[in-house]
């Protein structure tokens, strides 16, 4: 055989092995395209089994605490959710469940259990009810550890169904909503919502309650939750006073031109016969700090200044120019605890106009029309 059919065999001899091995790769990428594509899919059918057996566990543990709750108000039967919050029956609400109502009662471990009353609070959007039985309790966790898109569980009552857990996550942390502030820091949550989960208990993946369902969005789509915090002032003023004590000082902020010492909330009003006129505090300070609460912008002082007490000594730290200052402010009783409603600025109004007073915005997890106190 003469070189040149050698060398035509060996070029066929090596195409055939280009080609066979190019085919195998290609079969080879293949498998492992669809390998990585099967892989995915177990891990999302994983994941997905995963969650579901962690809600169904927070389920069953919180579900025990989870009441349904019957009143009457002015105008027909309401009905809601509600939690315990002690072993000696007192349990939180929505103030659309438990604050303009009367005539409660309260499902729980098959028997319905008359209610009362203890206070109810516009203000934060919660109530506080009791009955007289021993009841499991649901654990209190803390709302500053979530973030966005953490997840969360609500259990609650849905129109007249059985008990329902409900799965979503963190959407935001919002101060206003449609241009009307609330009192503090409201949780906006991506999980839908029916008439009767008022007052229902948001969960974290711990079984813990860092928030109480108390407002519906458009189409029920999503919700607001006051954080659980809210409702542990107004329980620790209960305990203290018999009843909540919202404090203010009576400074009104706007935004600085430039940061100080990383706030931008400059003190734009000392509002005239306040604690704050009295204190030393000056119209341009930067403020720092109400009690606990760091304040980094003018929203935050609504989230302070909730959490005050009237009575109680408030430190408040500002910066003059190049000077930290702390002043220790006895804070008054908020004039919308005295049903004298005012304006942004704090001039008060005539006590007849306290129907329209300082309030947030309570709206229903249902389709009647928003009353308002």
């Amino acid at each position: 055989m003469s070189r040149r059919s050698d060398s035509r065999s060996a070029s066929c001899h090596l195409k055939w092995r280009e080609g066979f091995l190019f085919g195998a790769c290609g079969i080879g990428i293949i498998a492992v395209i669809f390998c990585s594509g099967e892989s995915l899919l177990y891990a999302q059918e994983q994941s997905a089994a995963v969650i579901s057996h962690e809600v169904k566990e927070i389920f069953e543990r919180a579900g025990k605490a989870v009441v349904k709750i019957h009143g009457l108000d002015q105008h027909s039967p309401i009905c809601g959710t509600g939690f315990f919050i002690d072993p000696t029956g007192t349990l939180y609400t929505a103030y659309t469940v438990g604050g303009e109502a009367d005539n409660f009662s309260v499902e729980f471990a098959g028997q319905k259990y008359p209610a009362r009353q203890l206070v109810a609070d516009i203000r934060s959007g919660t109530a506080m009810l009791k009955i007289d039985a021993a009841t499991p309790v649901l654990p209190i966790g803390k709302s500053e550890e979530l973030e966005v898109a953490t997840p969360v569980v609500a259990v609650g009552f849905p129109l007249d169904l059985a008990q329902t857990p409900n799965f979503g996550m963190i959407a935001g942390f919002d101060h206003k909503y449609l241009g009307r502030y609330f009192s503090t820091t409201h949780l906006r949550v991506n999980l839908p919502t029916q008439r009767g989960e008022a007052g229902a208990p948001l969960l974290n993946m711990k079984g813990e309650v860092v928030g109480i369902l108390v407002s519906s969005l458009e189409n029920n789509s999503s919700c607001y939750a006051v954080p659980i915090e809210a409702a542990e002032k107004i329980r620790r003023d209960f305990v203290r006073f018999g009843e909540a004590r919202h404090g203010w000082v009576g400074i009104n902020v706007t935004e600085a031109p430039q940061p100080v010492e990383g706030s931008r909330a400059e003190m734009a009003q000392i509002m005239d016969g306040t604690p704050a006129a009295y204190s030393g505090i000056k119209r341009g300070d930067i403020l720092l700090s109400v009690g606990r609460k760091k304040v980094t912008q003018p929203e935050d002082v609504l989230d302070a200044s909730f959490f005050i007490t009237a009575g109680d000594i408030v430190p408040i730290t500002v910066m003059r120019g190049n000077k930290k200052l702390t002043f220790e402010v006895q804070a008054d009783l908020h004039p919308a605890s005295k049903n004298l409603p005012v304006l942004p600025d704090g001039t008060q109004l005539p006590a007849a106009a306290a129907a329209d007073g300082n309030h947030a915005i309570p709206l229903k997890l249902d389709s009647e029309a928003q009353r308002t106190p």
